[in-house]
């Protein structure tokens, strides 16, 4: 993959030769400042103040706390900068749009942040909700500091060139949205979007889906897009009716989701050009077994929990295996991995997909093998940070 590729993905670039199959949107620029303030560490809508002082004193509450930024003579007010030509830009936008806008960066939407909005949706009324979610996403800052990350050039990251880009808000059926990947101009796989659920409709309507989406590849985008490798999102709204959302680079940067990328690279031999009978893989979820944890859901959720789940911290790990002083018997690594994977897992769905996943989990639990350790969680103590989350 080359800073090609990725560039004729950006959504400035894109966005005119098939504005008429996507939906309708708004591309503003944004100035060095405002970018400078988006890469800034601190969440400072404009026009709201906040105090920040340079102290590593524990506080022992939050009206402590209250008190003691307003004593503290290093206590600092951070004001952020108004930015009255894009705040304009917005309101416009939005009003053109009818009222309402999904907000993304070039690239990336800030779809991890989708948890910090009222309404725990992407759907902006106003400038500050967009600020908000652009401030408090990953993905943002992605876009922001490694835009080339994974680029064979990769020469430097973008230093300007950054747009946000307003699209009309529509209640959008996450089943009926897919991957769609493209290998030398040949429509190859199809994926579910939505990975951490299952659309029983899907196994009923699966031929119907992937022919509408083949023959509409064919005729709308086939020949249009620059590169010959590369991925678009759909949503599939009707029958024979299908919309265009995005374009993504063919390769690391952009998520596989069911599909692995060496599956991809190796496409089977039997796919033809112009057809609109689809001949390539067609996944999705076909039951409770195969639902996938959601990324974005980990945002959510304490990074001492991430951490632990994902293997990023060893340290956690060590907590963990040295219960094995405190208990009766001994504790093996496989059978401690497994009894918290299983744990972290389940707190992770119960709080993210309650209530729906409680009658998945029930049925992942009657299948998950039994852990012969005698393992009472309160005998590890509260310097345990697994224990310390659980007992809180």
């Amino acid at each position: 993959m080359k800073r090609e590729h990725v560039l004729n993905c950006n959504f400035s670039v894109w966005y005119p030769k098939f504005k008429n199959i996507t939906i309708r949107s708004r591309v503003i620029p944004l100035s060095k400042e405002f970018v400078d303030y988006l890469k800034a560490d601190n969440v400072v809508l404009p026009g709201e103040p906040v105090v920040t002082r340079n102290s590593d004193d524990e506080i022992e509450s939050d009206s402590d706390e209250w008190q003691a930024l307003e004593e503290d003579p290093s206590a600092q007010t951070i004001f952020a900068p108004e930015f009255n030509e894009i705040d304009s830009g917005i309101k416009e936008a939005i009003l053109d749009l009818n009222g309402s806008a999904f907000p993304k960066l070039n690239w990336r939407a800030p779809l991890d942040a989708s948890w910090i909005s009222f309404d725990g949706t992407l759907k902006c009324n106003s400038p500050n909700d967009i600020y908000l979610l652009l401030k408090s996403s990953d993905n943002i800052s992605q876009v922001l500091f490694e835009t080339f990350k994974h680029c064979e050039d990769a020469e430097g990251e973008l230093q300007d060139g950054f747009e946000l880009v307003l699209r009309k808000w529509k209640d959008i059926n996450p089943g009926m949205e897919f991957r769609c990947f493209v290998k030398d101009r040949k429509l190859i796989a199809i994926s579910q979007r939505d990975v951490a659920s299952c659309y029983e409709f899907l196994a009923q309507n699966e031929e119907d889906i992937c022919n509408d989406i083949a023959k509409f590849f064919n005729k709308k985008i086939a020949y249009k897009f620059p590169d010959s490798s590369y991925t678009f999102d759909v949503y599939r709204y009707a029958n024979q009716k299908v919309l265009l959302i995005d374009f993504n680079p063919f390769g690391a940067q952009t998520d596989p989701l069911l599909f692995t990328w060496e599956e991809l690279t190796d496409p089977p031999s039997t796919i033809s050009d112009n057809d609109d009978e689809f001949k390539g893989v067609f996944k999705y979820v076909t039951g409770s077994a195969g639902v996938q944890p959601n990324p974005a859901y980990l945002s959510r959720m304490p990074t001492d929990i991430v951490d632990l789940a994902c293997g990023n911290d060893m340290n956690k790990l060590v907590d963990l295996l040295k219960a094995r002083d405190l208990i009766g018997q001994p504790v093996y690594y496989e059978d401690l991995l497994l009894l918290m994977n299983v744990i972290i897992m389940n707190v992770i769905i119960l709080i993210t997909c309650l209530p729906d996943s409680i009658l998945k989990l029930e049925e992942e639990l009657m299948r998950t093998p039994k852990v012969s350790v005698n393992l009472d969680i309160k005998d590890l103590g509260p310097n345990c940070c697994f224990c310390g989350i659980l007992m809180g």
